[in-house]
């Protein structure tokens, strides 16, 4: 095999390990802020302990320094990960798993029209029928245009749709850290994610940690070492050397995996509009990523 194609391959198991969480998660006896928790601890021991074991060949001895230069942003991505988390997992258990999957894929969308305040950068018009059709495909998946009596609960739907935001606050986070490892970054991150997530978790859970049960500790731990720790080494290791668009065009399929588990395992299709507006914000947030932005560096 080829050193691109075990590159694309090592990319395309991760994403699709990413679609699987939120029917994984459907198995868990635990409430989800204490599952995005575990996550977050548990990844990031993982990738520590990968870190101290890697030998170093990115300038680890300059690494504090550059640690500390981007720190703010460092913290800031972690928190909104956290939040991320929190919101997204929240939103798996209170309606579908492909609706809260398409409501988190709206960040994309939400970067287009949030970087020109944010980054200072001028809007491209190129992008704008891509944000009015996720808008508009948005609202045939959650039940506001062409609703039925099976429509999305309105709570899961709005908070997929804050857990987009979260995600489009790391990316425009991830944008400001510059000459971080991406694996150091990934580890700093998923660590303030969990201390982001604790004291939510222990205001939910009367100061306690719920403790699980074999098969529901056994689930957080495949998703904190395998779906988390693992997958973001196969992730970074993997889009290293693809171009850019096909690692847009393959980051797609986590989405997709989410709606093809959500209907094959947990029985939860959705309807013809839902469909229509799952396709509609699956094209849109991808063109909205490959269209060249004029305003960005290549190769960051």
């Amino acid at each position: 095999m080829s050193g691109t194609n075990l590159e694309r391959l090592k990319y395309v198991a991760a994403v699709i390990l990413y679609g699987t969480i939120g029917t994984f998660l459907r198995f868990v006896d635990l409430p989800s802020e204490v599952v995005a928790l575990g996550r977050g601890v548990i990844g990031s021991l993982f990738l520590f302990f990968f870190l101290a074991l890697k030998p170093r060949r990115d300038g680890g001895e300059d690494l504090p320094p550059v640690l500390r230069a981007n720190a703010k942003w460092l913290l800031l991505s972690g928190v909104f990960l956290g939040l991320n988390w929190i919101f997204l997992f929240a939103a798996y258990t209170i309606t579908t798993v492909a609706v809260a999957s398409l409501c988190n894929y709206m960040a994309p969308v939400i970067v287009v029209l949030t970087a020109p305040i944010f980054l200072r950068e001028k809007p491209d018009p190129r992008k704008l029928p891509c944000v009015l059709a996720a808008l508009f495909g948005i609202a045939l998946v959650s039940g506001v245009i062409g609703g039925s009596a099976a429509a999305p609960n309105p709570a899961g739907v709005t908070s997929g749709l804050i857990a987009a935001l979260c995600f489009a606050g790391i990316v425009l986070c991830n944008r400001k850290i510059k000459g971080v490892p991406p694996l150091v970054k990934a580890a700093v991150q998923l660590a303030v994610s969990a201390v982001t997530i604790l004291p939510y978790v222990l205001a939910k859970n009367g100061g306690t940690v719920p403790m699980p049960d074999l098969r529901s500790g056994l689930i957080v731990l495949l998703l904190g070492v395998v779906h988390t720790g693992f997958a973001y080494c196969l992730y970074f290791s993997g889009m290293g050397s693809l171009p850019v668009q096909t690692v847009a065009i393959l980051g797609y399929l986590e989405p997709v995996v989410s709606v093809l588990c959500s209907a094959a395992f947990l029985r939860e299709p959705l309807s013809p509009a839902g469909w229509a507006g799952a396709a509609l914000i699956l094209a849109a947030a991808f063109i909205s990523e490959i269209i060249p932005d004029k305003s960005q560096k290549t190769g960051d």
